[in-house]
Formats: C-alpha cells, sequence, structure tokens
C-alpha cells in the first residue's frame, strides 16, 4: 500500500511544520503550501489523498479554498480538514457549507486531527472502492 499523501495549507510556518511532523510520523507523505493560490495549484498537480486547511491564510481564505476544492468534480472526492483559530458557530456553518469534511480549532489536540484524518481517509477509500457510491 503507497503512503497517503496529505497537503497542509497553514501560513504560520511553526504550525505547518508541526502538523507536518506530526503526520509524517505516522506514515503519510506531507506536502506543504503556505497560501490558498499555492494550495490550488499543489491540488491540481499532485491530488492529495486529504488537505488539512487553514482559514486564514493568505491570497485566498481556506473558505475559498475548500469550496473551489468541493466544486470541481476533478478534486470533490478529496476530505478536506479546516483546521483554524475562528471558532464561532457562523465559522462552523460557512465551512461546512463550503464543503469541509471536518471542522477543527486551534489551539489543536494531535490525537483530535490524527483521528479526523484517519477516519476521513478511511471514508474516501471505501467511497472510491464502491461503484455504486462513485456514481453519485
Amino acid at each position: 500500500m503507497s503512503k497517503k499523501r496529505i497537503l497542509v495549507v497553514e501560513d504560520e510556518e511553526s504550525l505547518l511544520k508541526l502538523e507536518s511532523i506530526l503526520l509524517a510520523a505516522k506514515g503519510y507523505h506531507v506536502t506543504g503550501v503556505v497560501d490558498g493560490v499555492a494550495a490550488l495549484a499543489e491540488i491540481a498537480a499532485s491530488k492529495p489523498d486529504l488537505v488539512i486547511l487553514d482559514v486564514m491564510i493568505p491570497e485566498l481564505d481556506g473558505f475559498e479554498v475548500c469550496r473551489r476544492i468541493k466544486a470541481s468534480p476533478e478534486t470533490s472526492h478529496i476530505p478536506v480538514v479546516m483546521l483554524t483559530a475562528k471558532k464561532s458557530q457562523q465559522d462552523m456553518e460557512y465551512g461546512e457549507r463550503m464543503g469541509a469534511d471536518a471542522y477543527l480549532t486551534k489551539p489543536f489536540k494531535a490525537a483530535v486531527i490524527m483521528e479526523a484524518v484517519e477516519q476521513l481517509l478511511k471514508k474516501s477509500a471505501r467511497h472510491l472502492e464502491d461503484p455504486k457510491q462513485r456514481q453519485r
């Protein structure tokens, strides 16, 4: 089985490094970018298995990046985990409307992120394996 590819989109360098180390230690292949435009370019180029996405990033905010991921037939199947300091109910609901598969807030616990990542990757794998699911 090949390593699952995760794209981390985070403009705060220390958090990008921390998230990357955490995920790599669990056996994932991690790529990091620091803004929304770079995120969309990386997604188009490498089609990661999952995206961890901050909301407050330069160029395009995370909500818009998520919306574009989910609006494209080529990328709509990619699970998106919003990981952000924006904690209001309105922000969470907006993230859900934009298509986020999970909405986690900072400061975060590593175990919570790993649980969300693992659950979404399993769900995504089942979805891709089931021909009835792909036709939807």
